[in-house]
């Protein structure tokens, strides 16, 4: 009987768990059995890695091998665990020596032909051993632009089996990471080609400001998308642990770029209005894989035509809005993705949209069935509404060129700065995430400032959490003024961007 271990990592949404992968070889017939919860495409890696090993000029034991990964109640999904069997394999019937195997993590697909085969959420997964104290990971060559962006953690890369055995044996050596190189981050259209719009500026701002949500209607043409997409240039940049969040959610989606890997700007998301529930929230047989809203975090998910999205989409949204995380529970388990999203809605005011309201042909029940696709308790989780009017007259707005996007980035920058200060021992970064009750409590402000808030709860123009919502609105409205505290002004603005009609 002989054995021998190799450690890789299995995913669960964004978490790592390190997993021990044993070969125990001898004891019956030729036979190779796998333990520990394997899906599908795992148990087939007993053939891809066999094939490998022998187009390798490696020999496979003529013996009954039993491979066990532990833990093993843990769900293993996908082929990213074939290098580490092949490892455990060889190093079990003695080919390679085990000493290099201690304290480094495996993760890679094989082919047939012994080729490593690069394998989605390398940099996740590395990031979690590295967080459970190991030192060394190899991967495969065409992840390493990946695998280079975790600090602290020795990376090496293989472009076949040959070349693993080889280093294994103190006969050859790991492919390096290229020296990372300073990219430009990605240019962001200017807010300076909208033009007119004034209160949808303003607003937009706000938002960026206070990272608030925001719905815009307006007929087509007007400049709602254009508004949307410069909305991440109003944004700061990640910070480099925002970065690594935003990344490994790239990494398991796979939709990393090979020369810009690392995620820097606050990403765009623009799905489709056919877009199924599990491809918006996250979902898919097996363990669930991450959705738009997960690619959106830290960014904008921008939802243009929200009105044609369906009820079903859309209150998918409400309790991710709250919690910035999205949980699928699955048959084979539960995952977990971040989602703290900023979300951007735009909308016409009826079916037929025309330029002028006066030639609307649609009734009055069919813009309120129309807009009534909004439900309460979604439009009660954004912050600000705006409505956007036709320009009347082009020349007017062409002779003072539009703010740019540099100007209002500064702002709102300085905005930021002191939010940033004001709630950096509760550790929340915008006003936003502030929790309701510490706006009341810890924080609260003066009745005379809050009295007409208090009158439109009592009138129920608002609930107890659109009062909530108006109080952020009011800090980020006073930050952008430069004052400590928002004065009954600044309540009173916020009170109106929420009581704005949206039809």
């Amino acid at each position: 009987m002989a054995l021998a271990k190799a450690w890789s990592v299995a995913l669960l949404g964004v978490d790592g768990r390190m997993i021990e992968i044993e070969a125990d070889i001898g004891g019956g017939s030729p036979k190779v059995t796998m333990v520990g919860l394997p899906d599908t495409g795992l148990k087939e890696a007993k053939d891809r890695v066999r094939s490998a090993v022998r187009n390798s000029g490696r020999t496979w034991p003529d013996e009954r091998v039993i491979l066990g990964l532990s833990p093993a109640n843990l769900p293993k999904v996908g082929s990213g665990y074939d290098l580490g069997i092949a490892a455990a394999v060889l190093a079990a019937t003695g080919s390679v020596p085990a000493t290099k195997l201690l304290n480094t993590v495996l993760l890679g697909e094989l082919a047939l032909d012994g080729r490593v085969r690069a394998v989605r959420g390398v940099l996740p997964g590395l990031l979690a051993a590295r967080n459970a104290g190991y030192r060394r990971a190899v991967v495969p060559a065409e992840s390493l632009f990946e695998a280079a962006l975790v600090d602290g953690l020795e990376v090496g890369g293989v472009a076949r089996l040959s070349e693993f055995v080889d280093w294994l044996k103190d006969e050859g050596e790991l492919t390096r990471p290229e020296p990372s190189v300073v990219q430009e981050p990605p240019r962001v259209p200017d807010l300076a080609d909208v033009v007119g719009q004034p209160e949808a500026r303003w607003a937009l701002e706000v938002s960026a400001a206070g990272g608030h949500h925001l719905l815009m209607t307006g007929p087509p043409g007007v400049g709602k998308t254009m508004l949307a997409k410069r909305l991440p240039g109003l944004l700061p940049r990640l910070t480099a642990e925002e970065s690594l969040q935003v990344t490994a959610v790239h990494s398991i989606d796979g939709s990393l770029s090979r020369s810009e890997p690392l995620v820097t700007v606050p990403p765009f998301v623009a799905p489709h209005h056919s877009i199924s529930v599990p491809a918006l929230i996250g979902g898919g047989s097996g363990l669930a894989v991450p959705g738009a809203i997960s690619r959106a975090h830290r960014g904008i998910l921008f939802l243009d035509e929200v009105c044609e999205f369906g009820p079903e989409r859309l209150e998918s949204l409400r309790t991710v809005l709250e919690e910035g995380e999205v949980r699928i529970a699955r048959v084979k388990g539960a995952v977990r993705y971040p989602a703290r999203f900023q979300l951007v809605l735009a909308t016409n005011p009826c079916p037929c949209a025309p330029t002028k309201d006066a030639d609307c042909t649609c009734s009055a029940t069919v813009r309120r069935r129309y807009l009534g696709r909004l439900s309460g308790p979604l439009l009660d989780r954004v912050d600000l509404r705006v409505r956007l009017r036709p320009l009347s007259a082009l020349s007017a707005h062409l002779s003072e060129p539009p703010e740019s996007s540099a100007a209002v980035r500064e702002r709102v920058l300085e905005a930021r700065e002191r939010a940033g200060k004001r709630w950096a021992e509760q550790g929340w970064l915008t006003n936003a995430e502030v929790p309701g009750p510490a706006l009341r409590r810890e924080f609260a402000l003066p009745p005379q400032v809050t009295a007409l808030l208090d009158r439109a709860l009592e009138r129920g123009a608002i609930t107890a959490r659109g009062a909530d919502r108006c109080l952020r609105i009011a800090w980020t409205l006073a930050d952008l003024k430069g004052a400590d505290k928002p004065e009954a002004d600044e309540v009173a603005a916020a009170l109106n961007f929420r009581e704005r009609s949206s039809g």
